[in-house]
């Protein structure tokens, strides 16, 4: 029996983000960590510590750790996002009191360990979190490890954007985060409605990005990379764009403003509209 597929393999991909992000801290400036981001309040410094809360939280799930429950009922998608934001602030306030030195110290020994943990996890087993911002209540761990890959991704890249250092930016690494916020689309787009057999092209342009298309069937749409005709609307962009627009870190319209939409451009929009993070 043939070795059954992984759709979007990132688990190989963690021990190589993480030592370009502690290579990326040990570089940095007093000024560098203080400098602001395009993850709203946060600053170099927080983004930095929100990592590690990643870490803390997937090794610790790993070792059959229980999270205390929520202190009030989540009966909503923004019930949970308050929830998340909620815990990851209060994280982030307390890493406050912890020199830069010392995070780096921290990120170092457990991103180790996590880059470990993602890669023991079965591809096809049921995941302990759902990925929420693709509409599954239920993932399999693929998923879900592809999911904190473009978590660790996005939000080294905003340090990285926030100081004027790039690195990650490239085929192997950028490539499988930007397929895997894809796999968002069919959600993004639910109630949208078009004819059956519409098609939306999207374009990432350059080495680094690549062509999606989602095809409308009876009742929904679904995501391809082959073409099944002639698109209704190309959107292009670029793939700085990509990963901001996606992560919440700019807003639709400029986005719209700096992209390009050919054809339907009524349903070439929504595409900005997408976030494929927990917000």
């Amino acid at each position: 029996m043939a070795e059954r597929e992984i759709p979007i393999k990132t688990a190989h991909l963690f021990a190589i983000l993480h030592q370009k992000l502690i290579e990326l801290l040990s570089s940095l400036s007093t000024d560098d960590w203080n400098k602001p981001t395009v993850a709203r309040l946060w600053t170099v410094k927080d983004v930095a510590a929100h990592l590690l809360d990643t870490n803390v939280r997937a090794i610790s799930a790993s070792q059959n750790f229980t999270e205390p429950p929520p202190s009030a009922p989540i009966n909503s998608y923004a019930d949970l996002v308050d929830f998340l934001n909620g815990l990851n602030a209060t994280w982030v306030q307390a890493m406050k009191r912890v020199s830069p030195q010392l995070l780096t110290g921290f990120l170092e020994t457990t991103g180790k360990q996590h880059a470990e943990v993602m890669a023991s996890l079965n591809p096809f087993a049921q995941a302990q979190y759902s990925v929420a911002w693709a509409g599954e209540e239920q993932s399999l761990n693929w998923f879900h490890v592809a999911r904190e890959y473009t978590e660790k991704f996005h939000h080294q890249q905003q340090i990285r954007d926030a100081v004027g250092k790039p690195g990650i930016m490239t085929a192997e690494l950028f490539y499988p985060c930007l397929d895997t916020f894809m796999q968002g689309l069919p959600h993004a787009y639910r109630d949208i409605e078009a004819d059956t057999g519409a098609l939306i092209k999207i374009d990432v342009a350059g080495e680094i990005g690549g062509a999606w298309f989602l095809n409308r069937i009876p009742g929904k749409w679904v995501l391809g990379k082959t073409a099944v005709s002639t698109p209704d609307v190309i959107v292009t962009l670029s793939p700085d764009t990509a990963w901001k627009v996606f992560t919440k870190a700019i807003a639709p319209q400029l986005a719209i403003d700096v992209s390009k939409i050919s054809g339907n451009f009524n349903l070439g929009e929504n595409l900005f509209n997408m976030v494929a993070v927990m917000a």
